[in-house]
C-alpha cells in the first residue's frame, strides 16, 4: 500500500509491493494545480473506511475519501482551461542569474560519498568513493564491485545526506529508487513551476513531489529529471549539480508531437524490418516480385535507399543514414555488399543482378511516345530517296554476324571484273531513311548513344521494331541501303569507288562460323564468297605494308537464357579474329571506312574522321616473341589512343590506311548515323546538316555514352565467365598461355578455351609464351574473384643440401626473407626431410629462379618465424 501524503491529508493508493516512500507530499494549493487527465493516470482507489483530518483551530473535521476526490477533481476540471491559457503564456523564467547560482553549490568529493558517474557513452553507474588518486581523479568502488579510477568530469550526481555509505546496499538502495519513478508526478511539477515561474533543483524537486529530500528520494528526483525529454531543460549547471527549468507548454507540446511521431515510425519500422525478415525466409521462387515492394510508398523510399546504397548512388545523406540504419537493424555491415546480398535476399533483385546496369542508370525502356512515333514511321514508311536508288537486287548479298545478332546492318557482295580486277560491294542498312535529323526518335537514339550488347539482353538504340522490322537487313527482302562499292587494284589498293542509295535482296544470312564452313568447302557455287575472301586477303597484305599492325586475339561471347535464375544455362564461345570469315568481314569494313574518308575528304564533307598516331613503333623489339595471342597483347599495351578529326581524314596507323569513318552499323552507333546523315545530304544536293563544330559538340556526349557501354559489356562479360567457370566441374583442366609477368612469378595467363585473362602464380622455370594446364579452385562472380591451381607449378628450395619441391601457393616470402610454408606442404617436406622447422628456417640457402639464386637472410628474430 502506498501513502501519498498532501499536507496532513492521505490517499490511500493501491500497489503490488510495498514501497517506504511516499510518493506526493503537496499543500493543497499545489494540488490544485494538477489536470484532472492527468492525474487520473495515479488510479486512485475508493477505500471502504478512509479518513484524513485537518487540524485547524484545536478542532478536528473528518472527511470521506470519496467526497474529498471529488471536489478536488471537480476543481481541476474547473480550472484547467483557465491554468493552461495562463501557464503557455509564460515563456521566459523570472529567475535571476544570482538565484539560479545561489542554488548551485559547490560540492567536495570525500570519502564514503554515494555518487553516480558515466562508465561510458552506454552506461551510467552508482558508486561509493574510496579515495584520491592523483590531485583530480577519485578510486571508486561501483555496484559491480568493480574498482575505478574516475575523472571528476565523469561525475553525473552526488546523492545528498550520504556520509560513509556502504558499497553493498549500492543495489538496494539503487532499486528503492527504481521503485518509486512515476514520470506523471514530473508532468504534475512541470504544471505548478510553470505557473509560478520558477527553477528548481533536485532536491527541491524531491521536497516538492516526495515531501522528503533525503537520500533516496533525491536520486529518485534526479533519476527523473536526468531521463525527461519533455518538460524540463537544464538552466544551469556547476559539475554534478545542476539548475532546472519547466519548458514552455507550445515547447512541451511540440515535443510531445515529435515523440508521438517518432513512436509511431519506430513501430512502423520494426513492421518493416519484420517484412524483410518474412521475405528473406520465403523460398526463391516464392518472394515478393519487384513491383510488390513499390505498393506502399513508405515502404518503396526505404527499399529505394538502400537500393541507392548498394550501388553507391544515395542521392544524399538522409537515403545514406536510411540504408545504414536498415543494415544496421538487420545485424548486417554497412557496406553495399551487404545491401546487395540483403536486396536479393528479399527478391528485389535477381540473383545475378547487374549492379552497373544500374549504376550506369542505361536506358533499357522507351518511353511510350517514341514507342508510338516508331510505330508511325513503320506505317507510313517514307523513303526520301525512292528515286535516287540503284537496284542491286541481281547482286549475290551475304550478311555475315554473330548467330545472336538482333540487328543486322551491313552485308557484302564481290564480283570479278572483265580485266581480272575485283569489285566490292559493302550495304549498309540506310537507318537515316526512316529517321531525320532533330526528330524525336533522333534525339532519343542522341541520348543513348550506342546499343548496349549484354549476355543476358541487348539495348537497342532504336526502338526494336522500328530496328529490327524497318532498318534491318532481312534475307529475301528488298531492303534500303546505302552501298559502298569499291574497284581494287591487283595489290589490295582503292583503284575507284563510288556511294550510291540502293535496294538490296541479301541473298545469305550466315554465322561466322557457317562462313568459314563454306569458304573451308571452296564450293564453285559460292564463287562470290571466294571472291570476298581473295579481296579480304589482297587488302590485308596491302596493309601490312602500309604499317598496319594485328592486334586479333581471341574474343569470349556468352549467351545467358535464363538470367534470373540461381543456376542459369550459359553458353560460352571463343571469336578467333583471325578465322577466315571473321577476317573477312573486317576486312571489308576497314575498305569501306576507307572509301567514306576518301569520299568525305574529296567533296570537303564534315564527318567523324578517326585516325591513330603511331609512334614508330618498333616492331623487331617483339620478334622474340611468339606470334598470336602473345605478340598482340604486348603490342596494344604501347599503343597510342585514337583520334578524332570532324574536317579533314587523318592517318589511322594502326590500320594502315590514309583515313577511316565508322560508317557499318547506323543502327548500332550513333556516330555511323551522323556520317549518314552527312552523306545522305551530299547524295541528295541538300545542304549538310551538321557543321564541324556542331559533329564535335555530339560526339563528347555520343563517346562518353559509348565507353559507358563498352565497360558494361566488359564488366558482365566477365562476371558471366566467372560464373560459368564456377558452374563447371572442379576437376577440368584448362589450357592457358602466358602472356606476360607482372611481379615475380605473377603472371597473366590467357585461357585459351574461355577466351579470359586472369593472373596467377606459376612455376619456376616458366617463359613468357608457355602453355599450362590450370584449374579453376574458386570463382566469386560477385567480387570478381577467380583462384587457380596450376598443376605444374612447383618451386624448388633447397633445404640442407636437399632439394625439395613446394607449391608456390604453399609458401610465402616474408618481409624479413624467411620462407613460411603452411601445414600441409610442411608435413609433406617432413616425411622426406625430417628435420625440424627451426632448421629449415636457417637452412634455406637459395631458390631456384630461372638461374638466379636469391641468399636467405639472417634471421634476426627467433619470434617471428612463426
Amino acid at each position: 500500500m502506498v501513502v501519498r501524503t498532501v499536507n496532513s491529508i492521505s490517499l490511500l493508493m493501491s500497489s503490488s509491493s510495498p514501497s517506504p516512500l511516499p510518493l506526493v507530499a503537496f499543500r493543497y494549493h499545489q494540488i490544485r494545480a494538477f489536470q484532472y487527465m492527468q492525474f487520473s493516470r495515479f488510479s486512485i482507489c475508493k477505500p471502504i473506511v478512509f479518513g484524513c483530518h485537518n487540524i485547524k483551530g484545536g478542532r478536528s473535521r473528518s472527511y470521506s475519501a470519496q467526497s474529498f476526490v471529488d471536489t478536488v477533481l471537480e476543481e481541476f476540471e474547473a480550472l484547467r482551461w483557465r491554468r493552461t491559457v495562463r501557464a503557455s503564456n509564460k515563456s521566459v523564467l523570472t529567475s535571476s542569474k544570482e538565484l539560479v547560482d545561489d542554488k548551485l553549490r559547490k560540492q567536495v568529493l570525500q570519502k564514503g560519498l554515494l555518487l553516480e558517474f558515466k562508465k561510458d557513452s552506454e552506461r551510467i553507474l552508482l558508486a561509493v568513493t574510496q579515495k584520491p588518486d592523483g590531485r583530480k581523479n577519485w578510486i571508486v568502488s561501483d555496484q559491480n564491485g568493480v574498482t575505478t579510477s574516475i575523472k571528476p568530469q565523469q561525475i553525473t550526481y552526488i546523492v545528498p545526506g550520504v556520509d560513509n555509505f556502504n558499497t553493498t546496499e549500492i543495489s538496494d538502495f539503487n532499486q528503492r529508487a527504481q521503485n518509486n519513478l512515476d514520470p506523471a508526478l514530473l508532468e504534475f511539477a512541470w504544471i505548478e513551476l510553470l505557473e509560478t515561474n520558477k527553477s528548481v533543483t533536485v532536491e527541491e524537486l524531491a521536497e516538492m513531489i516526495f515531501g522528503s529530500a533525503a537520500p533516496v528520494e533525491s536520486y529518485c528526483a534526479h533519476l527523473l529529471l536526468s531521463r525527461d525529454e519533455i518538460y524540463f531543460t537544464v538552466l544551469d549547471s556547476r559539475g554534478p549539480s545542476s539548475v532546472y527549468g519547466p519548458r514552455t507548454t507550445a515547447q512541451v507540446e511540440e515535443i510531445r508531437r515529435r515523440l508521438v511521431a517518432k513512436e509511431a515510425a519506430d513501430k512502423e519500422f520494426v513492421e518493416f524490418l519484420e517484412l524483410l525478415k518474412s521475405a528473406k525466409a520465403m523460398p526463391p521462387r516464392g518472394k515478393p516480385s519487384k513491383c510488390s515492394w513499390k505498393v506502399d510508398e513508405r515502404i518503396w523510399h526505404r527499399i529505394e535507399s538502400l537500393e541507392a546504397f548498394a550501388i553507391d548512388a544515395c542521392k544524399d545523406d538522409g537515403q545514406r543514414n536510411i540504408a545504414g540504419t536498415i543494415l544496421k537493424a538487420m545485424g548486417l555491415a554497412k557496406t553495399a555488399a551487404a545491401a546487395v546480398n540483403l536486396l536479393i535476399d528479399i527478391g528485389y533483385f535477381p540473383v545475378h543482378v547487374n549492379l552497373d546496369l544500374l549504376k550506369f542508370s542505361i536506358r533499357t525502356d522507351f518511353p511510350d511516345k517514341i514507342l508510338s512515333a516508331a510505330e508511325k514511321l513503320l506505317l507510313e514508311s517514307p523513303d526520301p530517296d525512292k528515286d535516287d536508288r540503284i537496284d542491286l537486287t541481281h547482286l549475290k548479298v551475304y550478311a555475315i554476324d554473330v548467330d545472336e545478332a538482333d540487328e543486322l546492318d551491313d552485308a557484302l557482295s564481290a564480283t570479278k571484273l572483265q580485266d581480272g580486277r575485283i569489285k566490292v560491294w559493302i550495304h549498309v542498312a540506310d537507318a537515316s531513311s526512316f529517321v531525320q535529323p532533330g526528330s524525336m526518335i533522333d534525339r532519343e537514339a542522341l541520348q543513348r548513344g550506342t546499343s548496349v550488347f549484354l549476355p543476358t539482353a541487348t539495348y537497342p538504340m532504336f526502338p526494336e521494331k522500328l530496328a529490327m522490322e524497318g532498318m534491318s537487313l532481312k534475307q529475301g527482302t528488298n531492303c534500303r541501303a546505302v552501298s559502298v562499292s569499291v574497284v581494287l587494284h591487283s595489290d589490295g589498293s582503292i583503284a575507284e569507288y563510288t556511294v550510291n542509295n540502293s535496294i538490296i535482296r541479301p541473298t545469305y544470312m550466315l554465322t561466322y562460323e557457317s562462313a568459314s564452313e563454306l569458304l573451308h568447302l571452296n564450293l564453285e557455287e559460292e564463287l562470290e564468297l571466294r571472291t570476298l575472301s581473295e579481296a579480304a586477303s589482297l587488302r590485308l597484305q596491302w596493309r601490312r605494308g602500309q604499317g598496319a599492325i594485328e592486334t586479333g586475339s581471341l574474343e569470349p561471347r556468352i549467351k545467358v537464357e535464363n538470367p534470373d535464375d540461381p543456376e542459369p544455362s550459359i553458353r560460352l564461345y571463343v571469336e578467333d579474329q583471325t578465322d577466315p570469315a571473321m577476317r573477312l568481314v573486317s576486312e571489308m569494313m576497314i575498305l569501306c571506312g576507307e572509301a567514306l574518308a576518301r569520299f568525305g575528304s574529296c567533296n570537303k564533307i564534315p564527318l567523324p574522321y578517326r585516325g591513330q598516331p603511331q609512334s614508330n613503333i618498333d616492331m623487331s623489339a617483339f620478334d622474340h616473341l611468339p606470334e598470336g595471342p602473345v605478340r598482340n597483347s604486348a603490342i596494344i599495351k604501347i599503343m597510342r589512343a585514337a583520334e578524332m578529326d570532324y574536317r579533314k581524314a587523318i592517318r589511322h596507323g594502326i590500320l594502315g590506311i590514309p583515313g577511316y569513318v565508322q560508317f557499318t552499323s547506323p543502327i548500332r552507333r550513333y556516330m555511323d548515323l551522323l556520317a549518314h546523315y552527312q552523306v545522305k545530304a551530299f547524295l541528295r544536293g541538300d545542304g549538310i546538316p551538321f557543321t564541324a563544330g556542331q559533329l564535335e559538340g555530339m560526339a563528347a556526349s555520343v563517346n562518353m555514352n559509348a565507353r559507358i557501354a563498352k565497360k558494361l559489356f566488359g564488366s558482365s562479360l566477365r562476371y558471366w565467365i566467372l560464373q560459368y567457370l564456377r558452374q563447371q566441374p572442379k576437376q577440368r583442366k584448362y589450357r592457358a598461355l602466358i602472356l606476360k609477368f607482372v611481379k615475380d612469378r605473377n603472371a597473366i595467363l590467357l585461357l585459351l578455351e574461355v577466351g579470359f585473362q586472369a593472373s596467377t602464380w606459376v612455376s619456376i622455370g616458366s617463359h613468357v609464351g608457355d602453355e599450362v594446364q590450370v584449374r579453376v579452385e574458386e570463382a566469386h562472380p560477385r567480387d570478381d574473384i577467380i583462384v587457380f591451381d596450376s598443376t605444374r607449378k612447383q618451386f624448388i628450395i633447397e633445404i640442407s643440401g636437399q632439394m625439395a619441391k613446394v607449391k608456390p601457393r604453399s609458401w610465402i616470402v616474408s618481409y624479413w626473407g624467411y620462407i613460411i610454408i603452411d601445414r600441409t606442404c610442411w608435413s609433406s617436406i617432413r616425411s622426406r626431410h625430417p628435420i625440424s622447422l627451426l632448421f629449415i628456417e636457417y637452412h634455406v640457402t637459395c631458390m631456384k629462379d630461372h638461374g638466379r639464386t636469391m641468399p636467405r637472410r639472417p634471421c634476426e628474430d627467433h619470434d617471428n618465424r612463426t
